[in-house]
């Protein structure tokens, strides 16, 4: 067997979500048919994903890998007889252009490194949400990937109010709950910037995400930012870790994920290990809370 590295884009409108669902368009069926359909598998395939995004978000950075036999790839030879493994790699991201819909895309296809995992050795997912809240509404050549604001927003309020987010927290009150899934994650980067063309693009980077985290909060903050509520309000929620009837979640196609970030080769392999544990606040002393840490398979 080998492992395939895929790097690829979609835009998430006419999705119902990545993950395959019996009789919905999604972004892991339409790849999987087309796989299967140019590497003629006799199983079907399957792919795993860095992130797996909600119906109507959108991807710039996406990251998938998949297990297919060896041989396989003979089947992306051509009448010029064996092509070496970068030729028939490029001549598959060749071929999936040429099958899948429009609005999905693979870049670049790679032999993953020893020890890689798309989902569990990524280090970091950065996503982007953007928003117009300019009076006249969104371009609507861009209405597709910018939420329109109908309130006026201040940037310095909506920066101060995501300052208060930042960090490892327990974001319950933030998050749709899955059964044995943590809530714990570590926030690295919350901040907000107006483009020139006034579009406002909130930068929001952690070491995962949990589900409707990023929506959520982006809500919570359109609150704060547009003065209906304080600035303090975001982080009294978090503080509450339940979840508060007061924050909206965002709509998705404001939403993309833009890019997911793994370490070095050689730490690939550790960072999968280590990333299967669930997190779980520290407590002093506790030494029960560290040996529960492999109880859960994180999300």
């Amino acid at each position: 067997m080998v492992r395939l590295r895929l790097d690829l884009a979609y835009d998430g409108s006419e999705f119902s979500g990545w993950a395959r669902q019996p009789g919905r368009r999604t972004v892991q069926g339409e790849l999987e048919q087309a796989l299967g359909r140019i590497l003629r598998l006799g199983e079907p395939a399957t792919l795993t994903v860095a992130g797996r995004t909600d119906a109507g978000v959108h991807a710039r950075g996406q990251v998938a890998h998949l297990d297919v036999p060896d041989d396989a790839l003979a089947e992306l030879d051509g009448n010029r007889g064996p092509l070496g493994t970068a030729e028939r790699l490029a001549a598959l991201v060749r071929r999936l252009g040429g099958v899948l819909p429009l609005d999905v895309r693979v870049h670049r296809v790679s032999v993953a490194p020893e020890g890689f995992d798309a989902r569990f050795s990524a280090t970091f997912r950065r996503y982007a949400y953007r928003v117009c809240d300019t009076a006249g509404g969104v371009d609507p050549l861009r209405r597709h990937e910018i939420v329109w604001h109908n309130r006026p927003l201040d940037l310095d309020a909506l920066n101060a109010a995501a300052a208060r987010l930042l960090g490892e927290h327990d974001f319950a009150a933030f998050c749709k709950k899955r059964e044995g899934a943590t809530t714990i994650r570590e926030l690295r980067r919350l901040d907000w910037a107006r483009e020139p063309g006034g579009v406002l693009v909130a930068t929001v980077v952690a070491d995962a995400f949990c589900h409707s985290m990023v929506r959520a909060l982006v809500g919570s903050l359109l609150a704060a930012g547009d003065g209906r509520r304080p600035v303090e309000w975001p982080g009294q929620v978090l503080v509450r870790a339940v979840r508060d009837s007061g924050v909206h979640v965002a709509p998705a196609h404001g939403l993309c994920l833009e890019e997911v970030g793994y370490p070095p080769d050689a730490e690939l392999a550790a960072r999968a290990a280590a990333t299967r544990r669930v997190r779980t606040l520290p407590v002093p002393g506790d030494a029960a809370s560290a040996a529960g840490d492999a109880a859960l398979q994180d999300e």
